[in-house]
């Protein structure tokens, strides 16, 4: 990290960020150093961060999916679903703050409703749902079917959102952000939650991708300095 930066962090990040280590290590090593920082006073989330060897100009490059960790993700989720009316009970049961079908788009839209982390839609509402594209876009909460967030079973959808499930994208520089945990995991938990994400990363290679696919793996908390992995 250049000094610049590191001067402007508070006196924790500088201590912490004198054991960090330049080079790439296996995952059990790098969970280590991460332990080891300096706690903070809130349990930090553990994040996984790829830079990959892809074209996001690309249409068939690029990596959108989510995934269902081994231990979850430490935090509940905020979801909304869209569903006809007669779902609408099931899917708050299962752990929706807000369902329904059109009167929920409608009022979506006259509010500018967006204070959740996922939106979950039945295919059948998706045609109404659409409406809404310029206040969910732009905000990465538009429900795809890639992503999982359009599904028929939209209680169980809903239910593993609402746990955890992980959703990810890359960005316009070909990286993906993850959350897999909290700091508070023990060590065997996050070993599992980060094998499973870079398995899941590792499946979605594109055919068309070119070089060494991984380019960068980070492991990080919330206000820790990043590790790097040794992923191949």
């Amino acid at each position: 990290m250049p000094q610049a930066v590191v001067e402007q962090r508070s006196k924790r990040y500088k201590e912490a960020a004198k054991k960090a280590v330049a080079d790439p290590v296996a995952i059990d090593p790098a969970i280590d150093l991460l332990k080891g920082f300096n706690a903070t006073k809130f349990d930090q989330s553990v994040e996984l961060i790829f830079s990959l060897s892809i074209d996001p100009k690309q249409a068939d490059q690029m990596i959108r999916g989510s995934v269902s960790l081994p231990h979850g993700i430490g935090k509940t989720k905020r979801v909304v679903a869209f569903c006809p009316d007669h779902l609408a009970p099931q899917a708050t049961a299962a752990g929706a703050i807000r369902a329904g079908g059109q009167e929920l788009v409608a009022a979506i839209e006259k509010e500018n409703f967006t204070d959740f982390d996922v939106a979950i839609s039945t295919p059948d509402m998706m045609r109404f749902v659409g409406r809404l594209g310029k206040v969910l876009g732009p905000k990465g909460l538009m429900p795809s079917p890639k992503a999982g967030t359009v599904t028929p079973d939209i209680a169980a959808a809903v239910k593993e959102y609402a746990a955890g499930k992980v959703e990810f994208r890359n960005d316009a520089g070909g990286n993906v952000h993850t959350v897999v945990g909290k700091l508070s995991f023990d060590k065997g938990k996050l070993t599992e939650n980060i094998n499973a994400m870079v398995a899941q990363i590792r499946k979605m290679k594109p055919q068309t991708s070119k070089g060494h696919y991984f380019k960068k793996v980070v492991l990080k908390g919330s206000m820790t300095p990043a590790v790097y992995l040794a992923i191949s």
